[in-house]
Formats: C-alpha cells, structure tokens, sequence
C-alpha cells in the first residue's frame, strides 16, 4: 500500500514539473497545446475513491494554474474531469464489471478501451479548458478545433508515456 502510495506522489509531482518546465512553453500556432498533467486523473485505479480525486484534481490544477497564470482555468477544467471519471468508467465497464483494485494502463485494459477512455476524458479536459479560456459562443468553432487539436497531441504524449513506463507482463521493466 505504501509503495503503491509513494508512486502516486511521485507521478503527481513529476507530471507538475514536466508540465510546468516543458509543456508550458509548447505551442503549435495556438492550436496545440499539450496538457499531460491529467494522465494522473486518467491512469487512477479504477476504485479510487472521487472525492479523493476531486481533491487532487484540484490540488494539481492550482499549482498548474499558479505557474501558468491562467486564473483557476485549469483548476476548473481537472475537478470537472475527476468529477467525471467515475461516470465515464461505470459507462465503459465490461460487462462483469471491473477486477477490484484493476489500475487504468493499455496493459491491463486493452489497447481499444484505452484509446477510448483517454480521448473521451482528454477531449472533455480540454474542451472545459478551452471554452472556459475564450469564454463565448462565438468563437465555439475555433473552441472545438483548439480543443480538438490539443487533444490529439496530449493523446499521443499519453500513449508516449504508456509505451515507455508500462512494463509488459514478459518483462521486469518499466513502471507501474
């Protein structure tokens, strides 16, 4: 329990950090923005507890939102998606429901689940994100580009980092 415990810290933190020092500074004609500090609210066990999530949902939007000086807008867009997450899972749950403790990986769900369940709560992130950013129904064509756009980067840095830092069951390496 403890070193599932320290993981979780230490995923929180470096996500903040590669957030924050590298992705912050990265943007393709204002379009594409990546955001790959929610693969923490994505990669939560299944069974973990919302309202713990909603509180490091929170916890980590404000510390993106203090070194991005974006005024809460990330806080926003993290607590509704940790808000979210339960319903999206008990949507996407297999028929016999879901394995107690089942973490949220390619190599315990499969790729196709995966790619679903991470594009749907990365589109929802970012669409919040981006419509609360514009703030208007008049620019909700150019909303759903950004949000589309951004989606498909941050998609393929979560894949990215499900490759490099998920061992297979044959091998020892990796991380989680």
């Amino acid at each position: 329990m403890t070193r599932d415990v320290i993981g979780y810290i230490i995923r929180f933190l470096l996500l903040i950090v590669v957030q924050i020092a590298l992705l912050n500074n990265v943007q393709f004609s204002g379009l594409l923005n990546p955001y790959l500090y929610i693969y923490f609210l994505i990669v939560l066990p299944v069974d973990f507890p919302p309202n713990v999530g909603l509180i490091l949902a929170f916890a980590m939007g404000i510390v993106i939102d203090l070194f991005s000086q974006t005024l809460g807008m990330h806080t926003i867009s993290a607590v509704f998606l940790a808000y979210a997450r339960p319903y999206i899972l008990r949507y996407m749950a297999p028929r016999d429901g879901y394995e107690f403790s089942r973490m949220v990986s390619v190599r315990q769900m499969g790729w196709l689940w995966f790619l679903t369940f991470s594009g749907l709560m990365v589109f929802l992130h970012h669409f919040v994100l981006f419509f609360i950013e514009s703030f208007r129904i008049s620019g909700f064509g150019y909303t759903l580009l950004k949000a589309m756009g951004s989606s498909a980067l941050t998609l393929t840095l979560i894949v990215v980092v499900q490759l490099l830092f998920t061992r297979s069951p044959k091998s020892g390496l990796g991380y989680e």
